[in-house]
């Protein structure tokens, strides 16, 4: 059969539009979103193709992994042909995706760019639903001696006490600071109380020989840096 019906499982497609079977000839990255969930949900409903189930649960999310995974089991549930065990596995397998982000995020790197700092700190705040206000600190040749949370706040804001991020400085032996903050509403303009926390951590930081060398505002999919703006 060289042509896949929906009607039909995907045992019954060809080899060439068998997800599982194209994966394991033509390797992982020459799959779509789509095909790749469907491998996971293994089969589709008497009218739908897997992938084509997943075709569909994946345009009802804009065709955003992140947003897929932040579905609730009884909303995937909600498409035909998902049951609680092929809710629970999709949602496993995007939960395993954002820590292994997470890990890499994680581990300690020279930073070369804003877009290195948004690689970064985009999988740690970059989808939570509140606020928080994160300091890098770097040493002379800008490695990531250290990352510190210094407040959770809702969705109005946060708190940033300057005293603690200069006395964590001082104790990693820090020489310069990058300030990290996320936006949960999704907007990069930054606020007053953003425009001026910065210039009251760089002040601070000065007299302490310590720069400030940015201050990112960070969402889902996209970034704002002082830096590159000539805010600093």
């Amino acid at each position: 059969m060289s042509k896949k019906s929906n009607s039909f499982p995907i045992k019954y497609w060809s080899e060439d539009d068998q997800p599982r079977e194209k994966l394991k000839d033509k390797g992982k990255t020459v799959l779509s979103d789509a095909e790749l969930v469907a491998i996971l949900i293994g089969a589709g409903s008497k009218e739908e193709s897997a992938v084509d189930l997943c075709k569909r649960i994946l345009s009802n999310v804009d065709n955003n992994l992140s947003t897929l995974g932040k579905l609730s089991i009884k909303q995937l549930m909600e498409f035909k042909g998902i049951g609680m065990a092929k809710a629970i596995t999709i949602l496993a397998a995007l939960e395993l995706g954002r820590r292994r982000r997470l890990e890499d995020a994680l581990r300690p790197k020279k930073i070369t760019s804003s877009h290195t700092v948004y690689d970064i700190m985009q999988p740690i705040i970059g989808e939570l639903p509140h606020e928080e206000f994160w300091i890098l600190y770097l040493n002379n040749s800008n490695k990531i001696l250290h990352k510190n949370q210094l407040s959770k706040g809702g969705i109005t804001g946060t708190l940033v006490d300057v005293r603690l991020v200069l006395k964590n400085a001082l104790e990693v032996g820090a020489t310069a600071l990058i300030l990290c903050h996320n936006h949960p509403s999704g907007t990069l303009k930054p606020s007053k109380s953003d425009r001026d926390i910065t210039r009251k951590l760089k002040s601070a930081a000065q007299s302490l020989d310590i720069k400030v060398l940015d201050h990112l505002i960070i969402t889902e999919k996209a970034y704002f840096s002082f830096a590159d703006e000539d805010l600093l």
